[in-house]
C-alpha cells in the first residue's frame, strides 16, 4: 500500500475555509500535518472541523505551538504525542507532534513541524525535532517521516541537517514545481516532507486541487508524498534505522511531552 503524506500551513484556517475544505478532501492524504493549527478560541472544535474535511481525526498536537497530526481511516493509528521544543526569547513557542501509524505491516511515526524565521532557534528546533522523532519511532519500531513549514530553503543549514539524515523526498520523484510560497505566485520551496532512507518515494509535490482554491484557502501551497515500505517484513529494524538517523544529536531535554 501506498502511504500518502501531506504537509499543509493552514493558516489558523483565517482565509476561505470553504476553499481549505475542498483543498484537504483534494490530498486523499492517509496522515495530514499541519502548520499554525487552530489555537485560539474553540480550537479544538476547529482542528476537528479541519479533519473532517479529509475524513480525517486527530491524531496528536496539542494548542501550544500551533502542529498537529491527522490521520484517516486506511491507516491503524498506534499512538500520538506533542512535545514543545526549546524556547527562544522573545520568539514564538515552537512543538513537534508526532503520530505513529500502520500501514500494511509497516510503521511510519509522521512528524509535524513549523520552524522559526529566526535561524538561529530553526537549526536548533530542526535537531531537536529529529531526535524526538527518532525516540518515537524507536519505541514503536517506526520509519521516521518529518513534514512542515521549514521556513528556509535546500542550500539553508536546518535544511541541511535534516537531510544529512533523511531523504528529501522532492528531489527523488518530483510531480510539479515543487513551489510553496506564497500561495498566489509561489517562488520559493520552504514546505517539504523527509522520510527514513529506507522508504521508497513513488511522488512528492503538487497536490493536485483546484488553483483557485489553493489560492484562496491560505497563504501556503500543500505538499504531498506517496510513499512505500520495500520491506515491510523487516520492520523490526527500524528502530534500529531511527537510532541511526539520530546519532550524534543527542539527547535533547527541552521537549515537553504533552
Amino acid at each position: 500500500m501506498v502511504l500518502r503524506v501531506a504537509s499543509y500551513n493552514v493558516r489558523s484556517m483565517k482565509d476561505d475555509v470553504g476553499a481549505l475544505e475542498r483543498v484537504v478532501a483534494a490530498l486523499r492524504a492517509d496522515v495530514l500535518c499541519v502548520q499554525e493549527a487552530p489555537r485560539f478560541l474553540r480550537w479544538r472544535r476547529k482542528r476537528v472541523r479541519l479533519a473532517a474535511f479529509g475524513g480525517l481525526s486527530v491524531v496528536a498536537g496539542r494548542r501550544r505551538g500551533g502542529v498537529a497530526v491527522l490521520a484517516g481511516p486506511g491507516v491503524r493509528v498506534v499512538h500520538g504525542e506533542g512535545h514543545l521544543l526549546q524556547p527562544f526569547l522573545g520568539l514564538e513557542r515552537r512543538a513537534i507532534a508526532i503520530g505513529v501509524v500502520e500501514s500494511d505491516g509497516w510503521r511510519a511515526a509522521v512528524g509535524s513541524v513549523h520552524l522559526d524565521l529566526d535561524e538561529t532557534a530553526r537549526v536548533r528546533h530542526a535537531a531537536e525535532a529529529l531526535a524526538l522523532l527518532r525516540a518515537t519511532a524507536d519505541r514503536f519500531d517506526a520509519l521516521p517521516v518529518l513534514a512542515g513549514d521549514i521556513n528556509e530553503q535546500a542550500d539553508q543549514p536546518g535544511w541541511r541537517h535534516l537531510t544529512e539524515r533523511l531523504t528529501d523526498c522532492y528531489p527523488v520523484s518530483p510531480r510539479g514545481a515543487g513551489l510553496t510560497f506564497p500561495a498566489r505566485g509561489p517562488h520559493l520551496r520552504i514546505d517539504a516532507i523527509f522520510a527514513a532512507p529506507d522508504l521508497s518515494v513513488v511522488s512528492c509535490g503538487d497536490a493536485g486541487a483546484d488553483p483557485a482554491d489553493l489560492v484562496a484557502a491560505t497563504d501556503h501551497l500543500p505538499v504531498i508524498a506517496e510513499l512505500t515500505c520495500a520491506d515491510p517484513g523487516g520492520i523490526g529494524g527500524a528502530g534500529e534505522a531511527a537510532r541511526d538517523l539520530g546519532s550524534g544529536l543527542g539527547r535533547h531535554g527541552a521537549g515537553e511531552n504533552r
